[in-house]
């Protein structure tokens, strides 16, 4: 048996899900956390600080990446983000299964600072799907969701480097099989 909790890397493209499949986990399994990432990027009016993200100044950011405070940080479109070191630490020695949702690159930074971090790819039906998924939104332009959906596919190249994957074309069975996932993890006898 596993002592303390689980380390879980949460990935898959732009749209697929990963936020309403954690929400929906949060339901059925209440010792999954979900990691709250530090980001220098300004705060949306409906985002809380320390609830949707911990909302740094980028002198705040660098001086803990000088500290080695993230597991792993990267720049996207300007803005600095990272996973906070202590805080995942911490939840997991208090038992709970801490869930990284973060980009592959991400991950494999993660999987290297904690090797037995649980690697977990979140896909979408099919791309077509994923393209309806992005078009509802509503939020961006054409040129934009091409991208995305470029984007997606070459992070879907990356499903190898993943321990399991997991389909989320229904919610509901998609958060009982990443709930799956995390009970297995726990069982596991060998240790990597």
């Amino acid at each position: 048996m596993r002592a303390g909790g689980l380390l879980v890397v949460l990935s898959g493209p732009s749209g697929v899900g990963k936020d309403a499949v954690l929400e929906e986990l949060r339901k059925i399994y209440p010792n999954a956390v979900r990691c709250v990432t530090a980001t220098t990027r300004p705060r949306r009016d409906y985002e809380q600080d320390g609830v949707d993200y911990t909302f740094l100044s980028v002198e705040e950011f660098r001086t803990r990446i000088d500290a080695g405070g993230f597991l792993e940080y990267a720049e996207v479109y300007g803005h600095l983000y990272g996973t906070p070191r202590l805080w995942v630490e911490e939840h997991l020695s208090r038992g709970l299964d801490v869930i990284l949702k973060i980009d592959v690159q991400g991950g494999r930074t993660v999987k290297r600072e904690m090797p037995s971090a649980v690697m977990v790819f979140l896909v979408p039906p099919s791309l077509e799907e994923l393209e309806k998924r992005l078009r509802s939104r509503n939020s961006e332009p054409d040129e934009v969701i091409a991208r995305r959906l470029n984007e997606a596919a070459e992070e879907m190249d990356q499903i190898p480097c993943y321990d399991y994957v997991i389909e989320n074309g229904e919610l509901a069975k998609a958060a009982e099989e990443l709930k799956a996932v995390l009970i297995a993890e726990h069982c596991r006898i060998r240790q990597e």
